[in-house]
């Protein structure tokens, strides 16, 4: 791995001009390495981050990716990593045209990674440095405690998924003084929904009733509002005061919790462990933005390389290749998904959208296709609402605003099914499905979605740490929760539970309608390093 030459450099700072007059935003400071094959197979594993720590699954991976190689040798292009400054990698098999238009592409990666808001909690930092220190501080407790570090990395890294991020990136612009008074947050919060249980429009008659009050003077309002809830409600100053004295446990999410209030962890000669969890826990929300983004960031760096590209002088000669290998890049595939192509037609789409007005209600209220399809109002803003989009939205957002039947329609796109042809003994491949609420749902189906876990702080204590799935109509994959619950239950100290659904298959079916499987509720225990399961 070796800095790209003074004369490759020089190409990339006049990509980077041509890039600015287009609008794309980026620092100027960037560091760009020529590697091999080899070198892409060995950085895999760490994320393309070479000071990583080191982990005994990255040496694994990295026989894993030489073996693959071996029986499917491939050339990948290039890489970018999100650090200051921005890091990228490309193939020492590129020639000059080629990096011209890949130094497009990570470009426009880079404009996505400072300008898109769920990256925001990373644009100050700089991950590789940060890294660095990890990597030195794990070698320094590895070589104190040995093996036992790389057993807190492996039960730490089976639950770094579930990190609460959305919570993580909401903390950063929220303004604490738009909280309400203690009293105010418990009276509307939990006296009257979980206490009182009064109907949802005497919650809304209460809220204006306060709001009113409020409107003339705040502190007498206040006085007046809560002197009627005494003598309608005698016993909510006891239950407030009850409320008030219990110690609050803020839950980010089970990762944190469990650095904070572990039993185990908390003791002096354990508390090494808790700068694993942290360099851990802080990789996995490094990456959080990056997983939720894949389509639409790559969908972005290939609007702009071929944008980019096709009007640059340094093409001529290299039309034919060029065409080759972007088809390759963001053709649509028949079967399976490409994030390169879908991301790129969502973005056209959106644009060509706005450049018509079609993002409007009145578009939106037209029934007929004849109507629907000359509708222009020639715009012009097609360019203004894709950096709205590259400022505001992930892989979801984009997905379930514009997967729309237009959309589907124009690219001729379709969900797939399979059958079993036993004549022939091979699988068939069909159509099953053009409506466009199939195929969002199959695009959104394929998002990253770690299963939502919460601790129960009511039901946990020293002796007991109780985790409660949220079930979202697909179980955990039941073959891992044993070990996973081994390694928490290390890290806790003590008992874990966890209660969760499982989806089984019914005994006997009363009518031929009836569904085949029911929901269940389970609870899994692991005490002394034995799983017991019983039904809730």
């Amino acid at each position: 791995m070796e800095l790209i030459s003074q004369r490759t450099k020089k190409i990339m700072e006049e990509c980077k001009a041509r890039a600015k007059d287009a609008g794309l935003s980026f620092d100027n400071e960037t560091l760009e390495y020529i590697v091999t094959n080899k070198d892409m197979v060995e950085l895999s594993p760490k994320v393309m981050i070479p000071t990583l720590y080191d982990y005994w699954v990255h040496d694994v991976e990295v026989l894993k990716g030489h073996g693959k190689y071996k029986l499917y040798p491939n050339n990948p292009y290039e890489t970018v990593i999100n650090s200051r400054p921005a890091i990228s990698f490309y193939n020492d098999n590129n020639p000059d045209w080629m990096n011209i238009m890949i130094f497009y592409h990570v470009l426009a990666h880079i404009d996505f990674f400072q300008n898109n808001k769920m990256f925001e909690r990373t644009w100050n930092d700089d991950f590789v440095g940060q890294a660095l220190a990890d990597k030195r501080l794990i070698a320094s407790l590895r070589s104190e405690y040995g093996r036992w570090v790389d057993y807190t990395i492996e039960f730490t890294r089976n639950i770094d998924n579930l990190v609460g991020y959305f919570d993580y990136l909401a903390m950063i612009n929220y303004n604490n003084e738009l909280d309400p008074e203690a009293a105010v947050a418990f009276y509307f919060d939990v006296f009257l929904q979980d206490i009182a249980k009064v109907p949802d429009h005497e919650l809304y008659k209460e809220i204006d009733r306060y709001n009113s009050l409020l409107s003339g003077n705040r502190d007498s309002g206040n006085a007046a509002f809560f002197a009627d809830v005494k003598i309608r409600f005698p016993e909510f100053q006891a239950k407030y005061e009850k409320y008030a004295s219990v110690k609050k446990v803020n839950v980010v999410d089970v990762m944190q919790f469990v650095h904070d209030y572990s039993p185990f962890l908390n003791k002096e000669e354990n508390s090494w462990m808790k700068l694993i969890l942290n360099i851990v826990r802080n990789t996995s929300v490094y990456f959080q933005p990056q997983i939720r983004t894949k389509i639409i960031n790559e969908g972005w760096a290939s609007y702009w390389h071929d944008n980019l590209f096709r009007t640059d002088p340094r093409i001529a000669g290299h039309e034919v290749g060029y065409s080759i290998l972007n088809a390759g890049v963001t053709s649509l595939r028949r079967v399976g998904l490409n994030p390169y192509a879908i991301g790129l037609r969502l973005i056209e789409h959106v644009e060509k959208l706005s450049d018509a007005g079609r993002i409007s209600r009145e578009f939106e209220l037209i029934t007929g296709i004849d109507k629907r399809n000359n509708y222009n109002k020639n715009t012009g803003k097609g360019k203004e609402s894709i950096f709205k989009l590259r400022k505001h939205f992930s892989d979801f957002t984009l997905i379930n605003s514009f997967v729309s039947q237009d959309f589907v329609d124009e690219y001729d796109l379709f969900v797939v099914g399979q059958k079993y042809d036993q004549t022939r003994n091979v699988i068939q491949y069909y159509v099953k499905s053009k409506k466009a609420a199939d195929y969002k749902q199959m695009l959104i189906d394929s998002l990253y979605h770690p299963p939502r876990i919460t601790v129960d702080t009511e039901k946990t204590n020293d002796n007991n740490l109780y985790l409660v799935h949220h079930f979202e109509g697909k179980q955990l994959v039941q073959q891992f929760i044993p070990d996973t619950l081994l390694g928490i239950e290390y890290l806790w100290g003590a008992q874990v539970q966890l209660e969760t659904t499982d989806i089984v298959q019914k005994k006997s079916i009363e009518n031929e309608g009836d569904p085949l499987y029911e929901f269940r509720k389970v609870i899994y225990t692991i005490k002394d390093k034995k799983v017991t399961k019983t039904n809730l």
